[in-house]
């Protein structure tokens, strides 16, 4: 019996080459929030600005360096790149306020040729300084730096009073006229501590009537000087 002959068997196409396993994304894990120090271009001015704004909520001495950090954004090791201790970057905030005071000043005093006048506009300036500026104002005067500590801090001040003398040198002589500067001041440093307490009147009239008293104390004081 003949065997009837085998078809040959199809040829099966092979399948395509299946794709690589796609690896699975490593998703990274969420970045700490843990201040780190490492966001600021500027650390000093970012700390300065962090010092400033606890200083008008609580006050010169009402907070640390670590709470100054938080508020930074920045670890509590951060500010000791700059400074050594709280003291260090109240003396420095403290000399900003000084060289914002000259700035205020000089400018000031440069409105009038008379002497008289530019001593009621230097009083003027220094209430709207005081509450325009209120947390510098406290740190200058509030915040009993040593200034020995710091010469540059001493130096600022020194520039605001050399800054003030050509013209108090015009209505008195020698130590008369840096007394004259110094009850200017003295002035005006107590209307600035009225209007904060509220004590010249409604809030949109207060400062108004606070530089128009402190102009009208330095015209008062240059002029009950003995004539020269």
């Amino acid at each position: 019996m003949t065997t009837p002959p085998v078809e040959p068997a199809e040829t099966v196409e092979s399948a395509e080459p299946a794709e690589p396993a796609k690896t699975a994304k490593t998703v990274p894990s969420p970045r700490s929030t843990r201040p780190t120090g490492r966001h600021h271009g500027d650390l000093r001015n970012a700390l300065e600005r962090a010092a400033l704004g606890l200083v008008a909520e609580r006050g010169a001495h009402g907070f640390t360096l670590a709470e100054a950090s938080r508020r930074a954004g920045v670890s509590a090791a951060a500010p000791y790149k700059h400074f050594a201790d709280r003291d260090a970057l109240l003396a420095s905030l403290a000399e900003r306020g000084y060289r914002e005071q000259h700035h205020r000043f000089s400018a000031a005093v440069r409105r009038s040729p008379d002497p008289v006048e530019q001593l009621a506009d230097f009083a003027a300036a220094y209430v709207r300084f005081a509450v325009e500026e209120r947390a510098l104002f406290d740190i200058t005067f509030s915040a009993g730096i040593d200034k020995s500590r710091y010469p540059a801090l001493a130096s600022a001040g020194d520039q605001v009073l050399t800054a003030l003398l050509p013209t108090a040198r015009r209505l008195a002589s020698g130590e008369h006229a840096v007394d004259l500067i110094l009850d200017v001041a003295s002035a005006a440093h107590g209307l600035a501590l009225y209007h904060r307490e509220g004590l010249l009147g409604p809030p949109d009239q207060a400062l108004a009537r606070a530089e128009s008293r402190a102009r009208s104390t330095a015209r008062a004081l240059a002029g009950a000087l003995p004539p020269r």
